[in-house]
C-alpha cells in the first residue's frame, strides 16, 4: 500500500450545476497539479444544501445521470478520483443527500446515502438511507464515505473499521455554532479506530445558514495532519501508509462483540 495524496476544498456552494462543474473543472486541474490524486468536496456540493425541497426535488439525479457523466469526464481529463455531494433521486420519495466516489479513470466507484439527516432542514429535503456505508477498494486502500452529521454517530465509523477501512472520507456542510465535531469528534473517531478521516466543509453563507470552515484530515492517532480556517481553501495532504500499518488496532481486535449488539442481548 503506497500514500495516498489526498486534496480536501472547503468553497462556498455554487449558484448552480453550471457554475458548480466549471469550479469543479478547475479545482481538479489544480489539486492534480499539486499532486493529488484524490479531491473530496463538501456535501451537496453540485446543487447546493440549503436550497429547499422543491429545488432540491427538481435537481435530483439517478447516481448515473448527467451529473454523475459530466465528473466522471472531469475526473478522466486530468486523471483524478473526486468523491462529490448530490441529491440523488428517489422513486418512492424525497430524494436521498449522497454522496459518491468517482475513479481517475471516469469510473463509478461507490455511492452512498446519508443515513443520519440532522434537523428540520436535512428532514424536509431528504429521505434517510436506508443501509450503511461499504468499504470499497481504491489503488489499495479501503475507503469509506459518509456525510456530515453520520460522522459524528461513533457506530457508522466503527462498522467501517470493522470492515478493513484505512480512511473515511466525509463530504459535510457543519455550520456555525458546531465547531465541537471538527475540535472534539472527528480527532475521537479516527483515534478510537485507528484510521486516518477527511472531513471537507463548507464556507460562507447560503441561505440562512453559516457554515464554519474547518475542513481537516485526521491520522489513526487522532492528530490533524492538515487543517482549515474558515475560509475558501484547497486543502492537501498525504495520508502515509506506514502510519495505518504502523498503528495497533487492539481495540478492535479486543472488542468484546457478544456485548456490543442490542441491549436485550447484554441482559440475557
Amino acid at each position: 500500500m503506497n500514500d495516498l495524496h489526498i486534496a480536501l476544498w472547503q468553497t462556498p456552494h455554487p449558484a448552480s450545476t453550471a457554475e458548480a462543474l466549471q469550479r469543479l473543472d478547475a479545482t481538479c486541474a489544480q489539486a492534480r497539479a499539486q499532486g493529488a490524486e484524490l479531491l473530496v468536496t463538501p456535501e451537496m456540493f453540485l446543487t447546493g444544501y440549503a436550497i429547499g425541497a422543491e429545488r432540491v426535488a427538481a435537481l435530483a439525479e439517478p447516481a448515473d445521470g448527467p451529473l454523475a457523466q459530466a465528473v466522471s469526464a472531469i475526473a478522466q481529463r486530468h486523471g483524478i478520483a473526486v468523491v462529490y455531494g448530490y441529491p440523488e433521486r428517489n422513486p418512492q420519495g424525497q430524494p436521498f443527500n449522497a454522496a459518491q466516489t468517482i475513479g481517475a479513470d471516469g469510473a463509478r466507484l461507490m455511492n452512498y446515502r446519508k443515513t443520519h439527516l440532522f434537523g428540520d432542514l436535512d428532514r424536509a429535503q431528504f429521505s434517510p438511507g436506508g443501509a450503511a456505508s461499504l468499504a470499497f477498494e481504491w489503488r489499495g486502500w479501503r475507503l469509506g464515505l459518509l456525510i456530515c452529521y453520520d460522522v459524528e454517530f461513533p457506530e457508522t465509523v466503527r462498522l467501517l473499521a470493522l470492515q478493513g477501512a484505512d480512511a473515511v472520507l466525509v463530504p459535510t456542510a457543519n455550520m456555525v455554532p458546531f465547531d465541537e465535531v471538527q475540535r472534539v469528534l472527528l480527532p475521537a473517531r479516527a483515534l478510537e479506530n485507528r484510521l486516518f478521516l477527511a472531513y471537507a466543509n463548507a464556507c460562507g453563507r447560503e441561505g440562512g445558514l453559516h457554515y464554519n470552515g474547518l475542513s481537516q484530515v485526521n491520522a489513526p492517532d487522532g492528530s490533524a495532519t492538515a487543517q482549515a480556517g474558515a475560509g475558501e481553501a484547497l486543502l492537501r495532504a498525504t495520508l502515509q501508509a506506514s502510519a495505518r500499518t504502523a498503528t495497533p488496532a487492539a481495540q478492535l481486535q479486543d472488542r468484546r462483540s457478544d456485548l456490543c449488539g442490542p441491549l436485550a442481548q447484554s441482559q440475557r
